[in-house]
């Protein structure tokens, strides 16, 4: 089946004829040597961005979120996060298997827990509990429909975990996209967490790579464990071209891939069968339920992959669809077409 409008992650970017040219075009060295120059200006600029002392190339963001967990906690720990997060359910358990910490996964709706929850999760210090450690925030939310956190809340629970002596973790992802759908600048998101990254191959569509960002002395352990995971690389500069490419000419984007999905909502608006959170579309990410309708979203997903257009099913009940720079207007309207006529099809059949 011919994929035309493919909205199952903003991962599914090709890289623009300008990016490509620019990868080409990369001024490079060795970056286990601190000698490519390109790779070198695209973490002094995210680090900047970000308002952070340093930052260090990853090849993924699960690398990222792996090696902010393993420099800040050790063996036996406990880090806090959401129930729906990313580090919780898709990363291969990376932080239980390769550094012996624990995740408590906090329960929320739509991926935003409390300051109070997570307050109320911070262990007491006894020989028979493991240590809390850590605590990340997932801006925007990945499996729980773009959420994006309040400013004051992010701030809330980073002076909570400080005050009980825990790292304030930022998975970063999509956190431009919370950028352009609020006007906060990310710096003003990571100022005083201890650890915060952005994903240069989702929104900002280049093929691979993020950077990872804190103090100078977490970035050292950082690239430590970079290094053990197999994560250097050498002349990274092509690779790392591709970001500062995308910075220079992808942000602007990031508003409009926020647009249509607000868009696709809009659009599916009182369709029989599915059912939208109040927030829905706030981001670039759209959940919906396919619950009503009285079928597995698989289910759901494989009926409109029939007809060209691909979203993702999360769980048994949740669709998830995520608007990039691939996906123009008219490609929203179309998916917006084939779901709704995917829903009346089911729902007619149900009478």
């Amino acid at each position: 089946m011919t994929v035309i409008v493919d909205l199952f992650s903003d991962t599914q970017t090709r890289p623009t004829l300008g990016m490509r040219e620019a990868m080409a075009r990369a001024e490079v060295g060795d970056e286990q040597s601190g000698s490519d120059p390109t790779t070198n200006a695209l973490c002094a600029r995210v680090a900047d961005l970000l308002g952070m002392e340093e930052g260090v190339f990853m090849p993924s963001g699960t690398m990222c979120n792996l090696a902010a967990i393993l420099v800040q906690t050790r063996a036996g720990d406990e880090i806090i996060v959401d129930d729906q997060s990313h580090i919780y359910n898709t990363e291969a358990a990376g932080a239980a298997a390769i550094g012996g910490v624990s995740v408590r996964a906090l329960p929320t709706r739509n991926g935003l827990y409390t300051p109070e929850q997570a307050e109320g999760a911070i262990r007491a210090r006894q020989r028979t509990a493991p240590r809390s450690a850590l605590i990340s925030v997932e801006q925007t939310t990945s499996f729980s429909g773009g959420s994006i956190w309040d400013l004051a809340a992010m701030r809330r629970i980073r002076d909570i975990a400080h005050a009980s002596g825990l790292k304030a973790h930022i998975d970063g992802a999509r956190l431009l996209n919370a950028v352009a759908a609020t006007g906060i600048p990310a710096h003003a998101y990571a100022e005083g967490f201890d650890s915060a990254w952005i994903d240069l191959s989702k929104g900002l569509g280049c093929p691979v790579g993020a950077v990872l960002c804190g103090a100078r002395d977490f970035v050292t352990e950082a690239w430590r464990w970079k290094y053990r995971l197999g994560g250097a690389m050498r002349q990274s500069g092509v690779l790392a071209a591709a970001g500062l490419y995308a910075l220079d000419h992808h942000i602007d984007q990031l508003a409009e891939d926020n647009a249509n999905a607000s868009r696709l909502a809009q659009a599916l608006a009182g369709v029989p069968g599915l059912t939208f959170e109040p927030e829905a579309g706030q981001s670039n990410i759209l959940s919906f339920s396919v619950a009503g309708l009285g079928i597995p979203a698989a289910t759901f997903a494989d009926g409109c992959l029939a007809e060209g257009v691909r979203v993702r099913a999360i769980g048994s009940e949740q669709i998830r669809a995520t608007t990039h720079l691939d996906v123009d207007r008219a490609g929203i309207d179309r998916a917006a077409a084939v779901i709704r006529a995917e829903a009346e099809r089911i729902a007619g059949g149900r009478r």
